[in-house]
C-alpha cells in the first residue's frame, strides 16, 4: 500500500515543482494525479498523517529558511552530545562503521553481500547487507530495477552478491515501522565504503535531528572544514544509505532543495514527511 501511495505522492510533488509559481489549488493537484480531491486528500493523509496543504507548508522557502536559521548551532550541539538526533520519530539508533582500507580499495573482495528489492513509504528500494550491517539503501528513481542493479553491482564488482528478498524484509520493517506500531528501541548497524572525509560527513549527518534541515556550509563548519562546502556536497551526494544517513536533511543555504541522488521529489518527500510526523507527534 505504501509503495503504491508514494507513486501518486511523488507525481503530485513533481507537478508542484513545475507549477509552484502559480500556487495551484487542491483541485488542480488532485486532477494532475488523476484522482478526485476527496480521494487525493484521503491518500495523502494516510501517507503523511496531515493534509496536502499542511505538507506543502514544510516545503516552502519561508519554512526552510527558518529551519536553517534555527539550526545554526543545532548540529554542533548534537555532535557534542554524541546523539543521532533528539526528538526521535521512533527510537531508531544508527551506528556507522567504515569498511577497511582493503575492502574500500578492492571493491568488496572477500565480502558476502545479500541484497533485495522491497517496498517502503517512499517507493521501492534496493537494500544490501554485509555481516556487519547495511551497506546500501537506495530508492528507485527513473532507473528501472535492471539498470539500478547493474549500477550497484559495478560498485561491488569483487564481492560475492546473493539475492534474498526474504532476508531484507525484517530490516525494512525495523526502519519503516507502521505509524500505528508501538514505539520500540531499534538499533541499526551500517557498514559503509567511503573515504575518511566522506565517513566524517556521513557521521555528521547522523546528528541532524529528524524534521530539521541544515545547509551544506553548516555541515562543513561542524566537521571543522568551513572551506569545504563543495566537497561536503559531493560527499552528501555519494551517500550509499538513503534515509538512515539523512542526506535529505541537507539543503542549500538559500533554502532550496538541491538535487538528490534518488530524485528531487524524493528528497522533498522525505524531508516533508519527517517534518509532518514530528509536527503530528507534538500535537498529540
Amino acid at each position: 500500500m505504501f509503495t503504491n501511495d508514494y507513486g501518486r505522492i511523488a507525481e503530485a510533488i513533481r507537478f508542484l515543482e513545475k507549477n509552484f509559481k502559480r500556487q495551484p489549488g487542491l483541485d488542480e493537484i488532485a486532477e494532475a494525479v488523476n484522482l478526485s480531491k476527496f480521494h487525493f486528500s484521503r491518500l495523502f493523509k494516510r501517507w503523511a498523517g496531515i493534509s496536502p496543504v499542511q505538507f506543502l507548508h514544510f516545503l516552502t522557502l519561508e519554512y526552510t529558511r527558518k529551519q536553517l536559521a534555527a539550526s545554526k548551532s543545532l548540529l554542533d550541539t548534537s555532535l557534542e552530545a554524541g546523539l543521532s538526533g533528539p526528538g526521535r520519530l521512533h527510537d531508531l539508533f544508527v551506528n556507522l562503521s567504515a569498511m577497511t582500507p582493503g575492502e574500500f580499495k578492492n571493491k568488496g573482495r572477500g565480502l558476502r553481500i545479500t541484497y533485495g528489492f522491497t517496498g517502503t513509504p517512499f517507493g521501492e528500494c534496493l537494500v544490501a547487507l554485509t555481516d556487519r550491517g547495511i551497506c546500501h539503501l537506495g530508492f528507485m528513481d527513473s532507473a528501472g530495477k535492471s539498470e539500478y542493479l547493474q549500477s550497484f553491482k559495478k560498485e561491488w564488482i569483487n564481492a560475492e552478491l546473493l539475492e534474498d528478498a526474504e532476508k531484507i524484509l525484517p530490516v525494512i520493517k525495523k526502519i519503516f515501522p507502521r505509524q500505528s506500531a508501538a514505539r520500540t528501541e531499534t538499533f541499526i548497524n551500517l557498514h559503509v565504503r567511503g573515504t575518511n572525509f566522506q565517513i566524517n560527513v556521513w557521521k555528521a549527518l547522523l546528528s541532524i535531528p529528524e524534521g530539521n534541515l541544515v545547509s551544506y556550509s553548516q555541515v562543513a563548519e561542524a566537521i571543522g572544514s568551513p572551506g569545504a562546502t563543495r566537497a561536503v556536497a559531493n560527499a552528501v551526494a555519494s551517500n550509499p544509505v538513503g534515509f538512515l544517513i539523512p542526506c535529505h536533511r541537507v539543503i542549500s543555504k538559500s533554502g532550496c532543495f538541491n538535487k538528490y541522488r534518488w530524485g528531487t521529489e524524493g528528497k522533498k518527500a522525505l524531508a516533508g514527511w519527517e517534518a509532518a510526523q514530528l509536527s503530528s507527534n507534538q500535537d498529540v
